[in-house]
């Protein structure tokens, strides 16, 4: 169990996938520099590309941003064009988030920059999708845990 493993800062796994984090979101802040994106704008487009107009609470669910995170983006957002924020007129409570022909149009080079990118580090795909696969698997794991 536990006991068998090294505690060590560098051997802890929380600290490994913290780092390999932070080191996700420098390399695709390089990729989305071009298009004026962050990476948690970049996110929030991958959600609305699978699926477009969501309400405001889908979103923040299927991203696990919370309201306090998702509404100064998603503003910031709209501003630039990507998006727009509509009140649904039955319920005033109720925000959908669309995308914008901007946002729609800009998706294959969007996908295309970051591709490049991928490939000059030279990742194989297959250890590409193994790692996403195991990265499932760990929180699965977590999530299970959690409840």
């Amino acid at each position: 169990m536990m006991e068998d493993i090294d505690m060590t800062l560098a051997n802890q796994l929380c600290f490994s996938m913290y780092r390999a984090s932070r080191l996700f979101i420098k390399f695709y802040q390089q990729a989305l520099q071009p298009f004026g994106l962050t990476y948690p704008q970049y996110l929030v487009l991958l959600a609305l590309w699978e699926e477009d107009r969501q309400p405001l609470h889908s979103l923040g669910e299927q991203l696990d941003f919370g309201s306090n995170t998702l509404t100064p983006l998603l503003k910031r957002m709209e501003r630039k064009g990507w998006l727009t924020r509509e009140v649904v007129s039955s319920d005033h409570r109720q925000l959908i988030i669309q995308l914008t022909e901007t946002g729609r149009s800009r998706k294959t080079e969007i996908f295309e920059s970051i591709r490049i990118c991928v490939r000059q580090q030279e990742i194989d795909p297959d250890d590409y999708r193994d790692l996403v696969a195991r990265n499932h698997i760990l929180i699965a794991t977590l999530e299970k845990m959690l409840h």
